[in-house]
């Protein structure tokens, strides 16, 4: 299977509310990208935590994650150090574990564009050797 790139949460958080500030950006952001986008457990986590309670919003982040847009890629008991190993570079931002799955996939799956809205980390964090992230929507 061929990735567009990554889903982060902020990004997927954007899409399904219309309040949101980013919302108009990352709809039409999305609508550019080459699906699918990977993501993880650990940001689906962060998406369901955030999403909450409610039933309806429940319901439309599972209806967006299960529209064949996203798919869930497996972070093994082998990622487990590389994980530490990003989370310990980044210390002083500090990285989550969300991202630093995100920033380990793009490294193990060579991809560069995530959709996200959290420009702030990931214009910091590096792949490849020092490549910057292409990050969608632009600010």
């Amino acid at each position: 299977m061929r990735l567009g790139g990554l889903a982060d949460t902020g990004g997927l958080l954007a899409l399904l509310n219309p309040r949101d500030r980013w919302h108009e950006r990352c709809t039409a952001a999305f609508e550019s990208l080459r699906l699918p986008l990977a993501t993880t457990d650990a940001v689906l986590a962060e998406l369901f935590h955030l999403v909450g309670d409610h039933h309806h919003d429940r319901r439309a982040a599972w209806h967006l994650l299960r529209s064949g847009a996203f798919t869930v890629l497996p972070i093994a008991d082998a990622d487990l150090p590389a994980l530490d190993q990003l989370m310990d570079r980044y210390a002083d931002r500090p990285m989550d574990l969300a991202d630093a799955t995100l920033v380990h996939l793009a490294s193990r799956e060579s991809l560069t564009t995530v959709f996200t809205v959290d420009h702030d980390d990931f214009e910091t964090y590096r792949i490849h050797g020092g490549k910057t992230f292409r990050i969608v929507p632009s600010r």
